[in-house]
């Protein structure tokens, strides 16, 4: 049975402390964390939006590497999002750290909100450094900055809360990567970071409408060239719809121990 309790913000301090030990632990990592993605978004955008992008042509208005950029941007949170905090997770449990965490008084919704504020600081970190690369390299950036944090801040949610639910599932870290390699890079190559659906055959763009990466790249996309293939609205519910639902997800495994308290 899970208490009241679980549910209520009554330690700012130890919340903070969490988010600062997350934050540490990426610049401890930060050969694995920060600086792949980066590296990985240069060779895209001089592969696919440079050298290709000048046979392409423009695409929803706008040159293929600015399209390119936004997309690229999405791709690496998603990634980093889920997995930085699967893997923070299920080694708090695997060298049994995570117990400090448990004797802590804090609150369920305290600890899994840690997990997810760290997580949102770090994918507009790995975002920002991304924007910066699009202005430097393709002379692109957002149009509308309150659209795009608002998109990195609910995908940043939706990911870090699975990334804590797998973190919680996992026997081993293989477990973590199975999520990335079966479901997170299928959906996100093919929903819309390198083309517009709008270039797909008329089936494909139907079965695409039922993948949900493809509505939170439209999104971000829109905060830059001011387009998107579907109602901006309809992206947005969708986004913040999966995102409530992790989150809640989360934290009801949290709440309840689950494989934390053995």
């Amino acid at each position: 049975m899970i208490g009241a309790g679980a549910f209520t913000l009554e330690n700012p301090v130890a919340l903070w402390t969490l988010i600062k030990r997350e934050m540490k632990r990426t610049w401890v990592v930060i050969n694995q964390v920060i600086w792949p993605p980066i590296i990985t978004t240069v060779l895209y955008v001089f592969v696919f939006g440079l050298a290709l992008g000048s046979r392409i042509g423009n695409t929803q208005g706008v040159p293929y590497a600015a399209f390119l950029i936004p997309g690229l941007i999405m791709l690496q949170v998603i990634d980093s999002a889920y997995g930085e905090t699967g893997s923070s997770v299920f080694q708090g449990r695997f060298l049994n750290h995570i117990q400090e965490l448990l004797i802590a008084p804090m609150s369920a919704l305290e600890i899994v909100l840690g997990f997810v504020l760290a997580g949102i600081a770090r994918s507009f970190l790995i975002a920002g450094l991304i924007t910066v690369l699009g202005l430097a390299l393709v002379h692109t950036g957002p149009r509308d900055w309150l659209l795009y944090a608002l998109v990195v801040s609910m995908v940043a949610v939706l990911f870090t809360s699975i990334g804590i639910v797998f973190g919680l599932m996992a026997e081993k870290f293989d477990h973590i990567a199975i999520f990335t390699t079966f479901v997170i890079t299928p959906l996100v190559f093919v929903g819309g970071v390198f083309t517009s659906i709008r270039f797909l055959p008329p089936l494909v763009q139907q079965v695409s409408l039922f993948n949900p990466m493809f509505y939170m790249i439209d999104a971000f996309r829109y905060s830059f060239t001011g387009r998107s293939d579907v109602s901006l609205v309809l992206s947005l519910g969708i986004v913040g719809s999966l995102s409530a639902v992790a989150f809640a997800a989360a934290l009801t495994m949290t709440a309840a121990g689950y494989k934390l308290r053995v």
